[in-house]
């Protein structure tokens, strides 16, 4: 009998133990609370697919475990951070690592060390800003062009007619990038078409292949991701969204009018004058802000971090739950709302800048897009009026960016 109970507990350590060493729905992430893998090899892939997108499930995870929650990315744990002051708190020695970047080489397989180290990841980060300046200061006049040539194809159109803001911004946004970046050849339409096409299709297996799981296993992929221009990503929705809002509250509008009025007078916007345009950096922060723009960022954990009580091991990919937070009613008061006023107040404009896109953590595709819808807004609201859609429903595809989910429709009326 007691060779039976010996036999007994040593068999059930063996099996508890081999169960917590095969199976990680036995051990979750540091004991942090959260979901335990679904699936042996895809941990909880499938829970992320059912729910449409990556954002989507996180909004449930944060709402089922609160702002400090865990869930596996195939056989890795990963940790997600879901408000501003989870987020303050997080230490991160690699807090200069391309939040983009880092994400998709976490998920293929890439280790903190392989990443590069900070010192050198803020002198590429120094130098691609310092390209993207010289581009914009040498090549501004283009960037205005182009701006005041859609401008005028929709002032003639008739007031009743509906305007595909999609279709238009994304082409403003090919030939402002392919022009800038590749030269003249560009000003052709039929070469911005066929780059167009090849460049949806490259973004298009990124966004699939990270939600599902086949980016980490497909070598083509990853070398989709290492040719992605993320420059052409941040421009067409900040557009697209900024006009989609701004159609909405013609008080806004006015608003926005009167200080181009006052800063401008009747000159064309200018590189040099942008900084004073003040309540147009408002519209523009609180249309990322509302359009969840960027619903993800991501840290490789670099050394042990902790959050609250949690222990965050090393090589622990930290996942930045921006499309939670902003629109965390803890954060931002009635945070569904286009509201461009909150962003007078200091502590607004703090909790924006700590979650990266504003100051000197903006990343420098998100400044690029600023200044081309900078000069958009400047050019277009002078001129015309952009009036809502009635019965149109907007409805968001939540991938590496947010985006309408169906072509976004418009009218527009000249000014008085």
């Amino acid at each position: 009998m007691l060779d039976f109970a010996i036999f007994a507990v040593t068999f059930v350590i063996i099996l508890v133990g081999a169960v917590l060493y095969l199976y990680p729905s036995s051990r979750r992430a540091s004991g942090i609370p959260g979901l335990n893998p679904t699936d042996e090899k895809d941990g909880n892939l499938q829970d992320i697919v059912n729910k449409g997108s990556l954002h989507e499930f996180l909004v449930s995870l944060h709402q089922r475990f609160g702002s400090v929650a865990s869930f596996w990315f195939g056989g890795r744990p990963v940790v997600s951070l879901g408000s501003v002051h989870q987020l303050r708190q997080h230490i991160n020695p690699n807090h200069t690592t391309d939040s983009f970047e880092t994400m998709l080489k976490s998920l293929l397989g890439y280790q903190s060390g392989m990443v590069g180290g900070a010192a050198e990841t803020m002198m590429r980060k120094k130098v691609y800003e310092s390209g993207i300046n010289n581009t914009l200061t040498n090549n501004f006049p283009l960037v205005l062009k182009l701006s005041e040539e859609l401008v005028g194809k929709w002032k003639a159109f008739p007031d009743s007619q509906h305007t595909p803001l999609c279709a238009h911004l994304l082409g403003l946004a090919m030939k402002t990038v392919t022009q800038l970046a590749l030269g003249e050849s560009f000003r052709d339409d039929a070469k911005v078409l066929s780059f167009c096409k090849n460049h949806d299709a490259i973004w298009s297996e990124i966004g699939k292949g990270y939600l599902d799981g086949s980016l980490e296993k497909s070598s083509s992929r990853k070398g989709h991701y290492e040719k992605g221009d993320v420059k052409m990503l941040c421009v067409t929705p900040v557009c697209v969204w900024a006009l989609h809002f701004l159609s909405t509250s013609e008080e806004v509008q006015d608003k926005l009018y009167q200080e181009l009025e006052e800063v401008l007078g009747s000159d064309p916007v200018s590189l040099d004058k942008i900084p004073q345009l003040r309540y147009c950096q408002q519209v523009l922060n609180e249309t990322v802000r509302t359009a969840k723009l960027t619903p993800i960022a991501a840290r490789l954990q670099g050394v042990e971090g902790k959050v609250d009580q949690h222990v965050i091991p090393k090589e622990t990919l930290v996942i930045y739950a921006l499309g939670v937070v902003l629109q965390d009613s803890d954060t931002w008061s009635t945070p569904y709302r286009f509201d461009p006023d909150r962003f007078e107040e200091e502590s607004a404009r703090k909790s924006f800048c700590l979650l990266g896109f504003s100051g000197n953590q903006t990343c420098p595709e998100l400044r690029f897009a600023y200044t081309v819808a900078t000069v958009l807004l400047s050019t277009l609201v002078r001129q015309l009026k952009l009036h809502q859609l009635k019965g149109q429903v907007m409805e968001v595809r939540s991938e590496l960016v947010s985006t309408p989910k169906d072509e976004t429709w418009i009218t527009v009326s000249r000014k008085d």
